[in-house]
């Protein structure tokens, strides 16, 4: 018995989508500016420790032109990663004091790319640095 031509349609769909998922799984950076870096102080609201990304989010005052408000501001690897790096999902709590240094989002919303933190009053630096015992890129 031969396969349907619906059935075999269906297969290569699937086979399809399934080398797809990997690929959108990651994004590229690009749409920061590491051009224009930003510094300023915030309040943690929240550490979001999710994959692929984790997100800090924090409340800042007036940041230059930007009006007083929530940033987003998205940590360049995994939570895994970060573990591995010596954070862990209470490295901040909310309501901790934080200076934040980031690369700015080019479309002008409050949000970037997470550089490093400073944790007011403790001098607690947070910052991504190389995976111990990752092999380097030949």
């Amino acid at each position: 018995m031969k396969p349907s031509p619906f059935l075999r349609a269906g297969f290569a769909l699937m086979l399809l989508t399934s080398l797809a998922v990997p690929a959108d799984a990651h994004h590229s950076f690009s749409m920061f500016d590491p051009s224009k870096p930003m510094k300023f102080e915030a309040t943690v609201r929240n550490l979001q420790w999710t994959s692929p990304h984790a997100i800090l989010w924090v409340d800042a005052p007036q940041v230059g032109a930007y009006a007083p408000g929530l940033w987003s501001l998205e940590l360049p690897t995994s939570p895994a990663n970060l573990a591995r790096m010596g954070w862990s999902r209470t490295s901040v709590k909310a309501g901790d004091k934080v200076i934040v240094e980031i690369n700015p989002i080019r479309d002008g919303r409050r949000s970037g790319q997470f550089k490093r933190a400073t944790v007011v009053g403790s001098s607690k630096v947070l910052s991504i640095g190389a995976i111990p015992g990752a092999q380097p890129p030949k």
